[in-house]
């Protein structure tokens, strides 16, 4: 990969936009300055994979733009241009998120992002977590989440040891603790950058029923206005995020010709980043879903991707075991990536989106299993603050899914309203009438 590609490349997985772009407000960023680019960015959507303004040879700009506008294109496509391929894409994106955060972050040894030099042990016995003290590691938080009724206990590796020397040692002399590394999770589509606005406000109890979201703050704005809405942060306060409000949006925004695909519900948002693009961990997720369990929601929404946790798996287990429903998006990294979680865990309703013409997404990932696809390009949602733009990826079509999950009330009742599509759409596509044109809605 030329110089020149790799610098674009990693500037734009940051999270720029070109300058005045929808992007930057969606996003929240500073943009990049402005790129003699032949191709149109204006109808770019800001949204998905980030292939945008990232390369400067014709073949390579004509690859990203057919995948990002059309399913004709892949990474196929993408890779003969000369231009890094989705999956290269990602591996600079979570290297990108490494360096520029090394004091708490660090890699797992196979390039995944983790609390650097953190492990998290779920209900440890005391033969097990005295052996680790001996050895040099130091307890730094314990905790009973009386919600899930897990013990959850994090755990400093000795000095000097990564967090994958330190899972090691740990497996080694304590091997029957339940240990992970704490691993951070990333939005499905868009940034999570916080934003200057504020938060929307909790509007008090609400008479419909109940949903739940794991993502960033939600922003106000006014299809959110008069909402039942209540917002709590599991690392650190809620921040309002363009990803949050966006999705926020999707579940239950309602202005003008804008409506959310489940208007009536009342919103639970668990803020798993706190406006820090390196938070998102595993225990801040576990957390959040003990509270979400604790409002009793018919459904939660987790358009966050990352790999297998240990902790995630048990607290989703909990969590449906009460009889609450999770949907979640399967990424935009493209077939070719590692499946992502948690979507691929058994039960989890696997959400991945479709174009305007029932066509799945190019740059979807591919789940260990896949349900059901929604909208998730060529549509708009909410700005924070204001006003709409357009947004793309499988984040998006997950809280449509969720949505209609809350009010059909079970997967199979979900899969007698699924039409058919073209490519990867699990049982079908739903919520197809939620699609709302960017047009009729002015979205920048």
């Amino acid at each position: 990969m030329s110089r020149l590609i790799r610098r674009l490349a990693l500037a734009t997985i940051a999270g720029s936009a070109v300058a005045g772009s929808a992007g930057a407000q969606l996003l929240g960023v500073a943009p990049l300055p402005q790129l003699s680019l032949p191709l149109p960015t204006s109808n770019l959507p800001v949204g998905g994979p980030v292939l945008q303004n990232l390369l400067s040879t014709p073949g390579a700009q004509q690859a990203v733009n057919r995948t990002l506008d059309s399913v004709g294109a892949g990474t196929e496509l993408i890779a003969q241009s000369g231009a890094p391929s989705l999956l290269e894409l990602r591996r600079l994106r979570l290297q990108e998120l490494i360096r520029s955060n090394r004091a708490t972050v660090e890699s797992d040894g196979d390039g995944l992002p983790v609390r650097r030099g953190m492990l998290a042990i779920i209900n440890p016995d005391p033969g097990g977590l005295l052996a680790a003290v001996r050895v040099g590691f130091r307890v730094t938080a314990d905790q009973q989440d009386v919600d899930l009724g897990l013990r959850i206990v994090s755990l400093a590796a000795p000095s000097g040891l990564s967090a994958k020397g330190g899972l090691k040692l740990l497996n080694k002399v304590a091997p029957s603790l339940q240990a992970d590394f704490d691993h951070l999770y990333e939005p499905a589509g868009g940034s999570l950058a916080p934003v200057a606005a504020a938060l929307a406000a909790t509007q008090g109890a609400g008479r419909g029923p109940a949903i739940g979201m794991i993502d960033g703050g939600v922003a106000s704005h006014p299809s959110l206005a008069g909402k039942s809405i209540e917002q709590n942060g599991f690392a650190g306060a809620p921040q309002a995020t363009g990803h949050g409000t966006a999705i926020a949006s999707l579940l239950i925004g309602s202005q003008g010709p804008f409506r959310g695909a489940a208007t009536g519900a009342q919103l639970f948002v668990a803020d798993v980043y706190g406006g820090n693009r390196a938070a998102g961990s595993a225990t801040s997720i576990v957390k959040a879903l003990g509270w979400l369990s604790r409002q009793r929601p018919q459904v939660i929404n987790i358009s966050l991707v990352g790999p297998p946790n240990k902790l995630v798996q048990q607290a989703i287990r909990i969590v449906q075991s009460r009889g609450i429903a999770v949907a979640a998006a399967v990424g935009n990294d493209g077939p070719a990536a590692p499946a992502q979680y948690p979507a691929s865990y058994p039960g989890v309703i696997a959400v991945t989106g479709v174009d305007a013409g029932g066509r799945a997404l190019p740059e979807a990932g591919k789940a260990a299993h896949l349900d059901f696809a929604a909208p998730g390009a060529d549509m708009a949602a909410a700005l924070p603050g204001n006003g709409y733009t357009r947004v793309r990826g499988t984040s998006f079509a997950a809280p449509l899914v969720a949505a209609r999950l809350l009010f059909a009330g079970s997967s199979g009742a979900l899969a007698a309203e699924a039409r058919p599509g073209k490519g990867r759409v699990g049982r079908g596509i739903v919520c197809g009438a939620c699609r709302i044109n960017p047009r009729i809605v002015g979205a920048r």
